[in-house]
């Protein structure tokens, strides 16, 4: 992951921004061995560097959840420190600890370093002009100095809050900036806790009927694989019924055929029958002129024989 100058939600006021961003494990040094890293998240979070334009100034800001864990105002004296290869440190004397990175990439690790030399060089030409801005003004004021006195006690007495801090001292003044500044980081982070919180829900939600799908899925899966074997089995008892009725038909077949044969058989016999009882009938037919012939031979010999005993006629001469 590198750094990115781009959809961070803004912690402070509009003159502040982030000019880069990253994201690492947070630790903090012992404040009793002071020689032992105590982690200050649980998981890697982000880590900007912030820039105020009214202030000139510059920080190290990381929050966890609703709590800043890093809060750290970059001054020249600064020192960033790479200890290994992916972790390094600076000492910020004026929250009195050590703050250390560890990150996932030696790239991420030497991009914060070479930002971190950045912006400790441009809090250093920051000071310079602030110094050069301040001994102006302080010669400013010496030349016009009789007029002051009648001004500060005006404001001393109805002077407003941040006139009378003013009074107090510059470092007063900077540390209630940064306490509400402070407060509006815990708010804002607080608002995106929620808005986190509700996505997260949402998110949760949207997986628990992602599992209820998948549940369903997965029984309707199982549903359908024992409908498919129950599907596949009467496949298998409909070919061997199948398989049993082409057997039967080819038998039927067979036996139609010889059954065509014997038809045409039977045909054949009856033709022959048929010829048979004509012969028969021609036979009876002459069976019944027999008798009839039988009595003209009887006649025809009884003929001869009277024939055979009359005189023997003699032809006349003539």
């Amino acid at each position: 992951m590198g750094g990115r100058k781009h959809n961070f939600f803004h912690f402070g006021p509009l003159n502040e921004q982030p000019i880069y961003t990253t994201r690492a494990h947070v630790f903090q040094i012992d404040p009793t061995t002071k020689k032992n890293w105590v982690p200050a998240s649980k998981q890697a979070v982000t880590v900007s560097y912030f820039y105020d334009s009214t202030r000139n100034s510059y920080r190290i800001i990381s929050v966890d959840g609703s709590k800043v864990i890093i809060n750290s105002t970059i001054t020249p004296n600064m020192t960033f420190t790479k200890t290994s290869q992916k972790f390094g440190q600076w000492a910020d004397s004026r929250a009195n600890t050590v703050f250390g990175l560890g990150f996932s990439s030696e790239q991420q690790l030497a991009k914060f370093a070479e930002k971190f030399q950045e912006v400790k060089e441009a809090a250093k030409l920051a000071r310079e002009k602030s110094q050069e801005k301040g001994e102006t003004m302080s010669n400013h004021s010496q030349e016009s100095g009789h007029e002051m006195p009648s001004a500060n006690q005006a404001s001393s007495i109805n002077g407003t809050d941040d006139e009378k801090i003013s009074h107090v001292g510059p470092e007063a003044a900077v540390l209630k900036t940064e306490n509400e500044h402070l407060k509006s980081v815990v708010e804002q982070s607080n608002t995106n806790a929620k808005k986190w919180e509700t996505e997260l829900q949402a998110l949760r939600d949207n997986n628990a009927r992602l599992v209820d799908a998948l549940q369903e899925s997965s029984s309707n899966v199982e549903s359908w694989k024992k409908q498919l074997t129950v599907c596949k089995e009467e496949s298998d008892a409909l070919r061997g019924k199948i398989a049993e009725l082409e057997a039967q038909c080819n038998e039927a077949d067979q036996e139609k055929q010889g059954n065509t044969q014997l038809r045409v058989r039977v045909q054949e016999l009856e033709a022959e029958l048929q010829d048979k009882e004509q012969e028969l009938e021609n036979l009876r037919k002459q069976a019944e002129i027999i008798p009839q012939l039988m009595a003209e031979c009887e006649s025809v010999t009884t003929k001869l024989q009277v024939f055979d005993g009359c005189p023997t006629l003699r032809t006349p001469h003539f």
